[in-house]
């Protein structure tokens, strides 16, 4: 009977120390470390302007004016909830989503021609065999915050029309904004939408 509570003892001893170990100060280190050495990214890499938080280098957002550079088309257009809720009355959740259609399903080729429609309507000066694939296809997770810099200059006659910046300086923008390829080969050369059109912003303020 004595080693059975010895035993018990053991246990709810070591239960505890692990408990307090990696529940405590296991997580604290990791939130410590994380502030210390990588505190943008630790923190949302949050995008602020004059002190004030505008967006996340992470997460998409969605500009339909002819003056900003738009990104790829969403899924849930960029949202992470419904508004309309659903029949309960309740908001309805969503942290991301794609419809996922096959090449084969046809509902991907009306998309894909509504997206096309649209890009020729908003910029007419393009040939719609110039047009990227990523300007007409949705991302997997509808937020997707970059597109390709071949994307992006593609709207550059609209914005400099719209604005009045001239395209060398519209250029100059997406240069600024565009990460290459990491060591030369891995990804994709990229921009950031939402930091080109803070840049569009400051040179109509």
């Amino acid at each position: 009977m004595i080693k059975i509570f010895i035993h018990i003892r053991r246990s709810v001893r070591l239960s505890l120390l692990f408990g307090v170990v990696c529940g405590l100060f296991y997580p604290l280190l990791i939130t410590g470390l994380g502030q210390f050495i990588f505190p943008v990214q630790a923190n949302g890499s949050q995008i602020k302007q004059d002190g004030k938080l505008i967006g996340s280098a992470l997460i998409g957002q969605e500009f339909s004016s002819a003056a900003f550079l738009h990104g790829r088309p969403s899924a849930i257009q960029y949202n992470t909830y419904l508004s309309e809720g659903d029949p309960s009355g309740q908001k309805r959740d969503i942290i991301s989503g794609s419809q996922n259609l096959a090449p084969s399903n046809p509902e991907l080729k009306v998309r894909v021609q509504k997206e096309l429609s649209l890009l020729i309507k908003e910029n007419p000066t393009i040939s719609i065999r110039d047009i990227p694939a990523d300007l007409v296809t949705t991302s997997a997770s509808g937020l997707d915050p970059e597109i390709s810099p071949e994307s992006a200059k593609l709207q550059l006659p609209r914005i400099s029309k719209t604005t009045g910046i001239s395209l060398p300086r519209l250029e100059e923008i997406i240069d600024k904004h565009t990460v290459t390829k990491i060591f030369g080969f891995l990804g994709e050369d990229r921009v950031s939408v939402l930091k080109v059109n803070i840049d569009i912003m400051k040179e109509l303020n």
